[in-house]
């Protein structure tokens, strides 16, 4: 996304009416309501600009907010990537959090043009502000809000009173939101993208014959992939990188019927990276039964272990709280047919 939220966005997103209505406001003003874009000299400037919409979430590469940098390592011999899947399905990456934006005076610029003529209630948000003479002559800076992307699945806690926050120096009570290395070693995790198993069925997924074994093959190796978040603006600097180490290959042919359903190898370090010996295992999967005019949906994922150290470095230290495994899965329609035979 871009470095900020639109107006619709942000209405999306801000369950509570006066928080809504900070947003509508601002567009009676004839600013466009982005929570505080920045020029590409990091100067804290009010205007939007036009950097790349959210690069990381696709790529493994790019910025979310305004100005975290997600840099990802090669993820090895596989051609294929993909999202990892965190294996705890009830953990979600942050929806919000707060990036240090402005300096006092900056600060004054950026309400004074965007709040200038405002309806209520931003009216009187800019107006609080004002009266707090936007903390000029304090150490410190103002953190705004950001938001990871514009797919909102539940509310951030803001409104009209939490917008922007001043923070100085020394932080006597942080906010819960406020941007720390923990919360960026999730958006590191988020932004994460891992290999799909490079599986090769023999014979081919559309040749399966019932009680014919499928010798499944796993072409390639990988090494551990790391993604790295990390800030460093207007003196705030810190950084989170995640490891994502592979740890096991499991098989699932897709159906009761067939000998073994499942089956899982241990991925192990070697010379080229991890992989596995599929080929004399014994874990050839044999399928019971034709699927008729239907196919049966195969399925291979790789298992990754994630840690995450509160630097740049992806030797460094793991920390906690830990990180739940990654997955990355390939999916493939199989044909199983049956061999008809004649008796005479």
């Amino acid at each position: 996304m871009r470095a900020g939220i639109r107006a619709g966005a942000a209405y999306a997103v801000l369950r509570t009416t006066t928080a809504a209505g900070l947003v509508v406001a601002l567009l009676g003003t004839g600013f466009e309501a982005y929570a505080g874009e920045t020029t590409a000299n990091d100067q804290g400037a009010a205007q939007p600009d036009q950097s790349t919409p959210d690069t990381g979430a696709t790529s493994g590469n790019g910025t979310i907010g305004a100005n975290i940098r997600i840099k990802q390592s090669k993820s090895g011999s596989g051609e294929s990537t993909t999202t990892a899947t965190s294996s705890n399905a009830n953990w979600k990456p942050p929806v919000c959090w707060y990036e240090p934006m402005y300096t006092p005076e900056e600060y004054e610029d950026f309400m004074k043009s965007a709040y200038g003529g405002a309806l209520e209630p931003a009216a009187s948000y800019a107006k609080k502000r004002e009266e707090e003479k936007y903390h000029e002559g304090d150490e410190g800076l103002w953190w705004q809000v950001k938001f990871r992307d514009d797919n909102f699945t539940e509310a951030c806690p803001v409104t009209t009173d939490n917008w922007e926050i001043w923070v100085p120096p020394a932080d006597p009570q942080p906010d819960p939101n406020k941007l720390t290395p923990e919360i960026l070693s999730e958006l590191a995790y988020n932004s994460t993208k891992l290999p799909a198993p490079p599986v090769e069925l023999s014979p081919s997924a559309d040749r399966l014959i019932v009680n014919f074994g499928t010798r499944v093959a796993f072409k390639g190796d990988f090494d551990r992939v790391w993604t790295t978040a990390s800030i460093n603006y207007k003196g705030v600097q810190m950084a989170a990188t995640t490891i994502a180490t592979p740890v096991a290959l499991k098989v699932e042919a897709g159906t009761d019927d067939a000998d073994p359903q499942s089956c899982t190898y241990d991925l192990v370090k070697g010379e080229d990276g991890y992989s596995v010996d599929s080929g004399n295992a014994d874990c050839n999967v044999t399928y019971r039964r034709s699927s008729g005019s239907d196919t049966y949906p195969f399925e291979a994922s790789i298992t990754w272990r994630v840690t995450w150290t509160d630097s740049a470095d992806p030797d460094g230290p793991a920390r906690q709280p830990g990180l739940p495994d990654g997955l990355s899965t390939y999916e493939q329609d199989v044909t199983v047919k049956e061999i008809q035979s004649v008796n005479r």
